[in-house]
Order: structure tokens, then sequence, then C-alpha cells
């Protein structure tokens, strides 16, 4: 078993850590092609389909998985991949955004320009500062992921990178058509949430006395029995 955990963590090493195989402008991060479904996602990263966490379930199914780099005292390649954390948001199973977190010591010294070559292979040259790209307001997550340094865009994807707090550097692969849909089901969702609140407080409370009555009818039986004046 220990083996077989190591060879594991050892292949999700060499496949985060490899060359980027797929030519500029392909929406993909890596080997995670955006619109991939959650099995699939799940056999490259190792992490299983059950952990994936939902959000929301209705008008659409809009899950997140984790990926965490795994601890290990060793150099082996996984350890030494700059990517500490990558989170995988799927819109009815199709993936449609990567938020990907760098470790920080694997990106301490770099800057701004050297962070923006790197990725630039990747997905052609950036956009210009200032560009518009017709999106609406900022998600949260965006919000919360520091300061934009660059982004780069193409027909079927988009992409963002940020320094936050403590300079930690954060990249956010996006499927604009998915994400478009997820922030409109995301927006429902949470209508219907609101709407449907006062039912669920209704059917909670009422759960909550059903639950003491029955403890307490519980208790009355099985002392009923045994006490003794």
């Amino acid at each position: 078993m220990i083996v077989r955990r190591a060879l594991v963590i050892g292949a999700l090493g060499l496949l985060l850590a490899a060359p980027r195989l797929h030519s500029q402008g392909q929406p993909r991060y890596r080997d995670f092609q955006l619109g991939g479904n959650l099995p699939s996602i799940s056999a490259l990263t190792g992490v299983a389909v059950s952990e994936a966490r939902a959000i929301h379930l209705r008008p659409a199914l809009m899950q997140e998985l984790r990926w965490q780099r795994p601890y290990s005292s060793s150099t082996t390649p996984s350890q030494t991949d700059s990517a500490k954390q990558i989170v995988f948001s799927f819109y009815n199973d199709q993936l449609s955004k990567m938020v990907v977190d760098y470790d920080h010591e694997r990106t301490a010294g770099l800057t701004d320009p050297d962070l923006i070559d790197a990725i630039s292979v990747d997905y052609g040259p950036r956009l210009k500062p200032g560009a518009r790209t017709g999106r609406g307001p900022l998600t949260r997550v965006e919000e919360e992921s520091g300061t934009l340094i660059a982004r780069w865009a193409g027909a079927d994807y988009a992409v963002a990178l940020y320094r936050g707090y403590g300079s930690d550097v954060r990249l956010i692969v996006a499927s604009p058509r998915l994400e478009a849909l997820a922030r409109t089901a995301d927006i429902q969702a949470t209508r219907l949430d609101d709407r449907e609140a006062p039912q669920r407080e209704i059917a909670r409370q009422k759960k909550e006395t059903d639950d003491a009555r029955a403890s307490q009818e519980k208790s009355r039986v099985a002392n009923k029995a045994a006490f003794r004046p």
C-alpha cells in the first residue's frame, strides 16, 4: 500500500511539473481542460470524486474539487512543483474555472515581469492594461485574490494573474461562457434560498421540538420503569 501511494504521488508530481505540451491559446491549464467533467479531473489529480463539495444543487449543479500538494520530506517532483493548491469549479459537470495558488517559497523573488513572461508562453501576449473584456462585476474570488497583475484572453478562455497578501501568487483560468452561466445560476440559487428561508426555519424548529419531545418520552419510559419511591 505504501509503495502504491508513493507511485501515485510521484505520477501526480510528474503530471503537474511536466512542461506544457499544448499550443498557445488552448482552453486549459497544464493538462486540465476547461469543460472537462468531474471524473476526468478526478483521475488527473488523484482526488476522489466523492471529495467534491456541492455548492448549489439547483437551478444547476455547481461543485468544487480541491487538490493540495501532498506533504513529503523528500524532493519528489510533486514537492518541487510551484503549485500548492488548485480549486476546480464545475457547472453541470463541466470545468468552468481553476484557481491556482502557488507556493510562496517557489515564487519568492520572482518579479511581475518574470511571472508574465512564463505565463505568456502558454497564453500568448497579455492584454493591454485597461483593455475591456465585456465581463461583469468582480466575483468574490477575484476580489479576494489581491492586486491584478495581468490578464490574457481568447475566444474560449480568460486568465488573470494576481498578487495577494504577502506577495502570494494566484492564477485564475476560466471559461467565460461557463462562468457566465455559473454566475447566473448562483444568483438564482441565492434567490431561491432566500425565498425558502422562512419555510426552512419553520421546519428546523419543528424538528427540534419533535426531537426534544421524543427524547423526553424515551427518558420518561426508562425512568418510569426504574423509579422506586
